[in-house]
């Protein structure tokens, strides 16, 4: 670990230093007042865990069966999108990191490298493909094709994001895509040259203007350039019926991300979903969602028998992965630690804050007195 980041917190604060403003902000802050952001945040300090003392454990068992499955530990590398732009190559790097442990490393509709040059530069990591649907069935469809030519067997609908929500402060920092270029944006990249120099730059001379690489090459334009072709627009009508079609569609596993309602994990249990994730997509979308872990216990009441339940939003230490796990999520999507770790040290930095969750899971397994990891259902005091 790198000496003085001891911490989520540390990390984050190294990211909000070497990271433009905008760029910075993009990835942490939510939407509208935040108050989703807040709230999240004040569900997972209100949980405490059950403890029991002499239970005779120096070491603890993080590993974790999902799917067909086993996994080193409860965590998942999530699709956050631009990665890429946070540290040269991000995506591979993120992959990498996550290869390291063993985990899955989702990869992103909007990130900036195509999930073949991710393949290529982690040939090892478990890829997963984050799905946005376009409007463009066609294209969507070949997306998903592509995906699996990488050996992409898990697919992520990301079903809560029926438009762009409002983000005030992008509109003051000039940040969007497409990138307007202002006084005010150009001199917050001028006052960051080490991101300049090791970022922007190197694409610069070497593939081009960063983009949404998945597009489709005619729409495929650098993030300076109008992207707002009509056939690469979110599909804001995404229905269950879409869904039915994506599950005849693809081959491999199936996970809806973004359910808050015991209602809607039915419909996905109903329509063939291997898997949910109860998410709040952290706080970005919808500012008076439900936080996940105050909706998370019934809904795994409802169909934990029947789909593999996940859940993300908020995590900035180990001991938050064991909350959601105590509250019966099978294992748990991380955004933001991650990207703060790519800033803060690249690969090594991912792999640094990785490392640090696992150390802080194992500390407060051995406090809580269990040895298992899959042991963990049932032990929130809320």
């Amino acid at each position: 670990m790198a000496a003085g980041l001891l911490n989520g917190d540390d990390y984050r604060a190294v990211a909000r230093k070497r990271l433009p403003k905008g760029l910075f902000e993009y990835i942490d802050r939510g939407t509208e007042a935040e108050l989703a952001l807040a709230d999240i945040r004040q569900s997972l300090d209100r949980i405490k865990l059950q403890q029991a003392v002499l239970a005779g454990h120096d070491n603890v068992d993080l590993s974790v069966s999902l799917f067909d499955r086993k996994y080193s530990c409860p965590l998942i590398i999530a699709p956050t999108a631009l990665a890429g732009l946070v540290s040269h190559d991000g995506e591979a790097k993120l992959a990498r990191a996550a290869g390291t442990f063993g985990i899955p490393f989702c990869v992103s509709t909007q990130s900036v490298m195509t999930i073949e040059d991710i393949r290529k530069g982690a040939p090892d990591a478990e890829l997963w493909l984050q799905l946005y649907v376009w409007q463009n069935r066609a294209l969507t469809w070949n997306l998903l094709d592509r995906a699996q030519g990488c050996n992409a067997e898990t697919l992520i609908v990301t079903v809560d994001t029926p438009q762009g929500p409002k983000r005030d402060y992008n509109q003051r920092n000039g940040f969007a895509i497409p990138f307007v270029p202002t006084v005010r944006g150009i001199s917050d990249v001028l006052r960051h040259p080490g991101w300049l120099c090791s970022v922007m730059l190197r694409y610069l001379m070497t593939t081009g203007m960063p983009s949404y690489a998945h597009y489709p090459p005619e729409y495929r334009t650098a993030i300076t350039s109008q992207t707002a072709a009509h056939d690469i627009k979110i599909e804001k009508t995404l229905s269950w019926d879409d869904i039915a079609e994506i599950r005849d569609r693809w081959q491999g596993r199936l996970i809806l991300k973004g359910i808050l309602s015991t209602v809607d994990a039915e419909r996905a249990a109903q329509i063939g979903a291997d898997g949910i994730v109860v998410s709040a997509h952290g706080g970005r979308n919808f500012d008076l969602a439900p936080a996940p872990a105050t909706v998370l216990p019934e809904i795994v009441a409802k169909v934990g028998g029947r789909l593999e339940i996940m859940a993300d939003s908020g995590v900035r230490r180990g001991s938050d992965v064991l909350k959601y796990l105590a509250l019966g999520s099978r294992s748990v999507l991380i955004g933001r630690l991650p990207l703060y770790g790519l800033a803060a040290g690249g690969e090594q930095g991912a792999i640094d804050v990785l490392a640090m969750l696992v150390e802080e899971m194992q500390s407060n397994m051995i406090f809580a007195g269990i040895g298992r990891v899959e042991e963990f259902k049932g032990n929130a005091i809320v």
